[in-house]
């Protein structure tokens, strides 16, 4: 009898650890895309088309960038939809929003396309002035609300994109507010889950040089590409193969 029971117990832990080995090998196929400030989710078109034909689901966030608190709880928000777990995306201001939405534990890992890697207590306002972009472009609103003037959207954050797409980005661009970019940044998620960075080598909107200093800091698995600040939407194709290459990494 007792040697009945102890092989039933044995066969019952058996199933369970064989489950649970399944459960971690499930892969990763949730992408949930996060955009920066100066623009909307409708970037990730491109990449979006790309990753759905190789069987991921994609979801899009459309912060609201009222405040840092309203982006990281409309991230989550996104994550709470998703059925197993998710690799968090985030380009420009979006790396702010990842950084602390990653903390969730729904989230594998984190890719930052020409994004902010901050580390806890850092601004926006203060990263940015520790290597300075070209771009001078960014103005005020009376309301306290900035955007990127319109006539410099192409050269500064676009360049590499034809006219007509950049000027119609400079028209429907989100405006953030002020308040934002002095909001200091909690303890990252990138300190406790695996990141990669891709650094925009022509990026006038953030210092390819600070992309490189934060995301060596971070220590996170790193790949340049010559293009502009809008490298979602202007090399879709090498973002959505980086994407693939987190996602397949995580699911091994």
């Amino acid at each position: 009898m007792l040697k009945k029971t102890l092989t039933s117990l044995a066969a019952g832990l058996a199933l369970a650890f064989a489950a649970q080995g399944v459960a971690l090998a499930s892969p990763v196929k949730n992408i949930v895309l996060v955009h920066g400030a100066f623009a909307d989710g409708s970037g990730w078109r491109e990449v979006t088309r790309i990753l759905d034909k190789a069987g991921y689901h994609v979801s899009i966030v459309q912060e609201p960038q009222t405040s840092l608190a309203d982006d990281v709880a409309a991230t989550r928000r996104i994550l709470g939809q998703q059925q197993g777990k998710s690799l968090l995306v985030g380009h420009s201001y979006g790396g702010f929003i990842i950084s602390e939405a990653g903390q969730d534990p729904s989230v594998a890992g984190l890719v930052y396309i020409a994004a902010f890697q901050p580390e806890k207590g850092e601004t926006l306002a203060g990263l940015s002035s520790k290597i300075p972009q070209a771009s001078q472009g960014i103005t005020q609103t009376g309301d306290r609300f900035l955007y990127l003037k319109p006539e410099l959207y192409h050269a500064d954050f676009a360049a590499d994109l034809p006219a007509s797409q950049a000027n119609f980005m400079a028209r429907s661009q989100v405006m953030p507010a002020a308040a934002i970019f002095s909001t200091p940044a909690v303890e990252p998620a990138w300190k406790t889950k695996p990141s990669w960075a891709l650094v925009a080598t022509q990026d006038r909107a953030i210092n390819p040089d600070l992309e490189r200093f934060m995301a060596k800091r971070a220590k996170s698995s790193i790949i340049e590409v010559k293009a502009s600040h809008a490298v979602y939407a202007s090399q879709p194709r090498q973002v959505a193969t980086l994407i693939e290459k987190a996602a397949q990494k995580l699911s091994e």
